[in-house]
């Protein structure tokens, strides 16, 4: 198997290069089969024995647009900047602070923007905890599932800690503790200590899923506000090292002042 993998950073997608597998023999086990003898996307979604969905699998986005502009979906007004924060993103829109992104110095793209990044995530799901190992940069989340609760002075992270349940075939995922250092695009829309992201997770069938995403920062933005990716299942793939300090010549492309 022959996949794509894309790399870009900072406001633009800048190559797609193909990679030749890394495995042979891949086993096929539970994957639903056409007539055709190919997977079969459109069949119903697996469940765990505990009945929820199981979102167990190898995951990619199926739009890059969100990565550039989390609001591609949205009218410009309908994004409540407060107005630093409005202010701030005017100055980075036009790619003047491209070379400021966290992305272009190989640091991590944050939640919920690590979603929408051009490259696969692999969900292990289990009673406890899911786990979700990221192509982009060899980062991982864990999401806890067994009711703990998030202390009030956490040390400030990139990625968040998240804490997760079942709203009927939805996982809800909400994450907070983050650095405020993260943009939640390439744009440049940013972030602050306050972000609180929930996502929701609906498995719509074997190939396809929805994440709804609720972006509630009070010092960035006046309200919540939500958008709706979508991603689609990899069935013969595996995730590949991702290591972006590794000969990083990006960044000196890039425009900063």
């Amino acid at each position: 198997m022959q996949r794509k993998v894309c790399f870009g950073f900072a406001g633009a997608l800048l190559f797609c290069a193909p990679l030749a597998a890394q495995w042979r023999n891949l086993p096929s086990k539970g994957i639903p089969r056409s007539a055709d003898g190919k997977p079969n996307l459109s069949a119903p979604a697996p469940r765990s024995p505990d009945g929820h969905p199981d979102l167990s699998g190898i995951w990619e986005p199926s739009a890059n647009k969100y990565l550039r502009d989390i609001a591609a979906d949205l009218k410009p007004d309908e994004v409540p900047f407060q107005p630093w924060a409005k202010a701030l993103y005017d100055q980075r829109i036009d790619g003047s602070h491209s070379g400021e992104d966290p992305d272009a110095n190989c640091l991590p793209q944050g939640v919920p923007k690590i979603d929408a990044a051009p490259a696969p995530w692999k969900v292990v799901q289990t009673p406890g905890f899911v786990v979700i190992v990221y192509e982009a940069f060899n980062l991982w989340r864990q999401v806890f599932l067994d009711g703990r609760q998030l202390e009030s002075d956490v040390n400030p992270s990139w990625m968040g800690y998240s804490t997760g349940k079942w709203d009927g075939d939805a996982l809800v995922v909400d994450s907070r503790g983050f650095n405020g250092k993260a943009w939640l695009d390439q744009l440049g829309k940013p972030s602050t200590d306050a972000l609180h992201v929930t996502e929701r997770f609906l498995r719509r069938d074997f190939g396809h899923m929805n994440i709804q995403i609720t972006i509630d920062d009070p010092k960035a933005y006046t309200k919540p506000w939500t958008v709706n990716e979508e991603v689609h299942l990899l069935t013969d793939t595996e995730l590949l090292e991702f290591i972006c300090n590794e000969n990083n010549r990006d960044v000196s492309h890039l425009v900063s002042r």
